[in-house]
């Protein structure tokens, strides 16, 4: 066994005491009117604050000054905790005893400050807050490493988090002197765009300033990266291009706004993006980042807005919305995009389409027992997502079909209409109308049961013509029962 491996079995061993809950334990808390049972050992082991609360001059009662250990670890004593909730102290804990955690919610667990069903809470309001809490408790409880596990795990929330989140962050981080991820979310604050009037509706007046200032020098350096050539003689050039970029870069504000706005499910705000600010969701492949990092819900939001092509190509390979749903192997993405015309025959570069995509997952999955660049695939999703794109792409090829039958049939009519006038044109036509009648039983019936059925009828026709022309049989001679065989093939 490896040192990790060791480690790893410790830290299970030592889970598996506060897991079992009474198991051992010598004190007892509560927290929300809920108990929690621990050991005194480990909380001063691992904290300061539990040290000195456990061996202060007035430390709450021992299992040896409280009768037997059972009394104390069970019925004994109990601590109340006032300063933090039943999950976070909970988090604090696992972290005490396992030296790791994870600060982030249940996915799709229903939580008060998340909206949206299905959530996987890494980045919502409701995981923001939940990592602020745990960082305030952390640091209440002298637990410096989780303090930096906490940080770190912010710094990678806000990447994703609304605006009104990041700002959270900020004052949170201003709080309690945490620089790196000042820097990291006041950087975020100056690129989202939103005005010092609008900025000072939720932040303190120094605060904005210093975000003001942030602004003020990022154009500066943009400035002084065209300037300096001026005195070579081009200036109309490199001003035309510090313009560009200017324009480049507030594109990208925009961008990264829109983005902001459909992780925190605001779809509104992105409506108001198109209509006040000229947002072109398909340049800003809005669609594509939806499928790929949202719930179903932002996805067909934003499909019903209208301003986006479903089978809009991006990137080099030229990938729709419905390529990457079906690369995800996400049954939920795959029918909200088939349900708004999402074309699942349309093809990349490569000629690859999603039913293609699919196929060779499933190839895959069967002949190899995994999937390259899937860690885990659930083989009833993949079967979802195959069955509801071979059914999409059936149905466009029978509608195909039945536009093809319905100009055979409208063809056919106008023959029987107007029939031929000559016996070489009655054989022409004839010949057209089996034609016809044989695509038409094809695409029905199969062309492997119903050919020979087919050849007889041309048989009889045939005869039934060549008769007709051995009588010097014209237009006012012609078997009507003809052209009513023909209408009755069309129509099998």
């Amino acid at each position: 066994m490896s040192v990790e491996d060791s480690l790893r079995s410790l830290s299970l061993d030592y889970l598996n005491l506060l897991i079992n809950g009474q198991a051992f334990s010598d004190v007892t808390f509560s927290v929300e009117g809920r108990l929690v049972h621990a050991h005194r050992c480990i909380l001063a082991a691992r904290s300061l604050f539990f040290r000195k609360f456990f061996c202060g001059p007035d430390p709450p009662p021992s299992p040896s000054n409280t009768g037997s250990p059972r009394a104390a670890g069970g019925s004994g004593v109990v601590i109340p905790v006032n300063s933090v909730g039943y999950e976070v102290f909970l988090l604090v804990l696992q972290f005490l005893y396992s030296g790791q955690v994870s600060i982030a919610p249940q996915k799709h667990e229903p939580r008060p400050n998340c909206g949206e069903r299905g959530c996987w809470h890494t980045h919502c309001s409701s995981a923001v807050d939940l990592a602020l809490d745990t960082l305030s408790a952390a640091r209440s409880f002298g637990v410096e490493q989780l303090v930096l596990l906490t940080q770190k795990q912010l710094a990678s929330m806000v990447e994703k988090a609304s605006i009104e989140d990041v700002m959270k962050v900020l004052m949170a981080s201003r709080k309690q002197e945490m620089h790196q991820l000042w820097t990291t979310c006041s950087h975020l604050v100056a690129k989202s765009g939103l005005p010092p009037e609008v900025l000072a509706k939720h932040l303190p007046i120094d605060v904005v300033a210093k975000i003001e200032e942030i602004r003020l020098k990022s154009l500066n350096v943009r400035r002084s990266t065209f300037l300096p050539h001026h005195h070579h003689g081009h200036g109309h050039h490199d001003i035309g291009s510090a313009v560009a970029a200017s324009a480049a870069d507030l594109e990208d504000q925009k961008i990264r706004q829109m983005r902001r706005a459909l992780d925190s499910c605001d779809v509104e705000l992105v409506k108001l993006m198109v209509m006040g600010e000229g947002l072109n969701l398909d340049d800003a492949l809005a669609l594509h980042y939806a499928v790929e990092n949202c719930s179903r819900e932002v996805v067909k939001a934003l499909l019903e807005l209208g301003a986006a092509d479903v089978n809009y190509p991006a990137g080099p390979l030229g990938k729709t919305p419905l390529h990457i749903a079906a690369e995800m192997v996400s049954p939920d993405m795959v029918a909200v995009l088939l349900d708004h015309h999402a074309d699942p025959n349309v093809r990349t570069v490569d000629g690859v389409t999603p039913l293609d995509v699919l196929r060779t997952l499933t190839s895959d999955f069967l002949f190899k027992g995994a999937v390259p660049g899937l860690n885990h695939i659930e083989p009833n999703k993949l079967r979802l997502c195959l069955e509801l794109v071979q059914s999409a792409a059936l149905v466009i090829s029978r509608e195909e079909g039945n536009a093809a039958m319905n100009a055979a049939s409208a063809a056919t009519t106008t023959a029987s209409i107007y029939p031929p006038m000559s016996d070489g044109h009655s054989c022409s036509s004839g010949s057209n109308m089996n034609i016809h009648a044989r695509s038409m039983v094809y695409l029905n019936l199969g062309a492997h049961q119903m050919e020979s059925r087919i050849d007889s009828d041309d048989d009889g026709t045939r005869q039934r013509e060549s008769s007709m022309s051995r009588h010097g049989s014209h237009h006012s001679g012609v078997d009507p029962s003809l052209f009513q065989h023909h209408h009755r093939s069309l129509d099998f």
